[in-house]
């Protein structure tokens, strides 16, 4: 058989819950549909070109409906949104894979833009750690909201499935840790007990940067990279913050007023702010983790390399 490099791109679930659930990015905005692909976890790419949108868009007419607003207002993916994004996951793993070549590197953390932020000055929305398996393939390890509830699940995706969402921005942003930053990182990503050591189902998508009521997608990645650099003393959340503090990790600082906190509060499942301190809230001070954050803190740590960004040409 004619071997296929777009084959690298199916997803790997963690668990069958993951062809269950509807997955889409973490947002600041109420009421967006999510967009994933549920079955996709079951599907080999067999073909380029038409083949491959083929496939893809026979996995999207065939997943189910779940329940929820967001669910329901979901609308049929379009071809071409289809085929920008297989067209991201091919440009980013080649880059992964000349990375690879270049310096050795086998975890990146990986982020993509699923939503316009630009109002809260950022630009990315949603990340997760990617590494090359054994078998030569990039796999995502990342967390997402289950489709009209306020619970996150972790997923284990190829890139092609990371990137078949409905896009705000056809661009990916990754940054190569150091060398002994990946080391740890790599091995609990290829330990499923490790990689779910410090998720907490309870999801927020502003989750407070500093609290354990809920948790977010970047938050998980965040505080699951304090438990690589400490496995011997960080073992739950609370202690993973500690060393993030420590560290001089920053959160953001989302400027929300009442009006647009009732309205994400009243329109969706997923976004809460009661975990958030009393006198912070009513200051209208949303401190939550983003991936701009991360990403400015991670070379500012010196624990990663400035990061590159790919983006699919119109």
């Amino acid at each position: 058989m004619k071997y296929n490099p777009l084959s690298r791109y199916a997803a790997s679930p963690f668990s069958l819950r993951a062809a269950r659930s509807g997955k889409g990015d973490d947002a600041l905005t109420a009421g967006r549909p999510l967009l994933g692909i549920p079955l996709l976890g079951r599907v080999s790419f067999m073909g380029h070109g038409l083949a491959l949108l083929a496939v893809a868009l026979a996995v999207v007419a065939t997943a189910p409906a779940h329940a929820g607003r967001s669910c329901e207002s979901r609308k049929p993916v379009p071809p071409q949104v289809i085929e920008r994004g297989m067209k991201l996951a091919e440009q980013t793993s080649a880059a992964l894979d000349a990375e690879h070549a270049r310096s050795g590197a086998q975890v990146v953390a990986l982020a993509r833009a699923g939503q316009d932020l630009s109002k809260y000055g950022l630009r990315y929305s949603h990340m997760g750690w990617a590494y090359k398996t054994a078998e030569g393939p990039w796999r995502v390890a990342h967390k997402l909201n289950e489709c009209g509830t306020a619970v996150g699940h972790l997923y284990r995706q190829g890139l092609g499935e990371f990137f078949l969402d409905d896009l705000w921005r056809y661009e990916a942003v990754y940054a190569v840790p150091t060398p002994e930053v990946q080391q740890r990182l790599l091995a609990v990503l290829q330990d499923k007990g490790r990689t779910k050591a410090l998720q907490h189902p309870p999801y927020s998508m502003v989750s407070y940067a500093w609290g354990r009521k809920y948790q977010q997608s970047n938050q998980w990645a965040l505080e699951t990279l304090a438990m690589a650099m400490e496995p011997a003393t960080v073992r739950s959340r609370d202690q993973a913050q500690a060393w993030l503090q420590f560290k001089g990790y920053e959160p953001t600082a989302l400027k929300l007023g009442p009006l647009t906190r009732m309205g994400g509060r009243v329109g969706s499942a997923n976004i809460a702010f009661d975990d958030h301190p009393n006198e912070k809230r009513f200051s209208d001070r949303i401190e939550t983790v983003t991936v701009d954050s991360v990403l400015a803190w991670l070379q500012r740590a010196q624990l990663a390399a400035p990061p590159a960004v790919l983006a699919v040409k119109n």
